[in-house]
């Protein structure tokens, strides 16, 4: 089954940008059989990742009422779920792109987020704050859990994760 890694969110807009942290920090890994997706805030112009591939990981900035830097996975039904209260109009256009995937069949067998809840989302910034990237290394070995399980290997092992974009 193939999967990919879709990284989302704005790294001009402060904490928005820890999904496309943690992707750079899975290429850094380099995964084998994995399509890592810089999704940044494409919208409806992600539907096609979603109907390739059984497997999809999303990874962004998560507003779940949480404190900031808290580490949040969701799987299958909970993922929009998890898109109730967007920060971001990206969030609003996974929502959509979900719902359009749905409806015509191509979800994903398979699909998790991995997300961290957000300090802040002003900009421009092009840094985490210090709570959201303290939360990087745990929710980039979320993201590695994600991936052992789904039955990928690392070529190398990176030996530091990366705290911001």
């Amino acid at each position: 089954m193939s999967t990919a890694v879709i990284g989302l969110g704005n790294p001009l807009l402060t904490d928005d940008g820890v999904g496309l942290a943690l992707l750079e920090a899975l290429r850094r890994d380099t995964w084998t059989d994995v399509e890592l997706v810089d999704g940044g805030t494409w919208g409806l112009s992600l539907l096609p990742v979603l109907a390739d591939h059984g497997q999809v990981l999303v990874l962004d900035a998560v507003k779940a009422g949480n404190e900031p830097g808290t580490v949040v996975r969701g799987r299958g039904a909970d993922v929009p779920r998890l898109y109730r209260y967007p920060l971001s109009p990206h969030q609003i256009d996974l929502t959509e792109v979900l719902a359009a995937a749905e409806m015509v069949g191509g979800l994903p067998a398979e699909m998790e987020v991995i997300g961290v809840e957000p300090g802040s989302t002003d900009g421009p910034c092009l840094e985490l704050t210090d709570r959201v990237a303290a939360a990087v290394p745990s929710a980039l070995d979320e993201a590695r859990r994600v991936l052992r399980d789904w039955g990928h290997t690392r070529a190398t092992a990176s030996a530091t994760s990366p705290a911001g974009p």
